[in-house]
């Protein structure tokens, strides 16, 4: 069990970087499951809708960054804390859950995500 959580720990950051970075249609491909199932209000259901969003962030926002924070894995959910920084210098802060299949294939996703403040009230990083 606890190879399969490091693999999907894995898999969705590989997911995630080849998406984000350019590659959407590879990565779902390579990491997406028969179905694909998005709770992002901005994203349409499946597969298609998933890989012309960000066919169109890419073309919009080209040299954006992501940084992957943290991964966290139980059962078949894997969580990413991730530090975007866009063209513009905006930051962003996101958590994004991904659910696998047996096959170990994403086929689930919701997430949120916050513009990083300038302060904060206490002082703390959002990483």
């Amino acid at each position: 069990m606890q190879d399969n959580l490091e693999a999907n720990k894995r898999n969705a950051i590989a997911f995630y970087r080849t998406a984000y970075l350019g590659d959407p249609a590879k990565a779902v491909e390579m990491y997406v499951g028969a179905e694909y199932r998005q709770h992002n209000p901005l994203v349409g259901d499946g597969k298609q809708a998933f890989i012309d969003y960000f066919t169109e962030m890419a073309e919009q926002y080209p040299g954006k960054e992501i940084e992957f924070v943290r991964a966290v894995a139980e059962g078949d959910l894997v969580a990413l804390h991730t530090h975007q920084t866009w063209p513009s210098n905006e930051e962003y802060v996101t958590m994004d859950f991904f659910r696998f299949d047996t096959d170990g294939k994403i086929i689930e996703h919701w997430d949120a995500i916050q513009e990083v403040p300038i302060e904060t009230k206490n002082g703390n990083p959002m990483y």
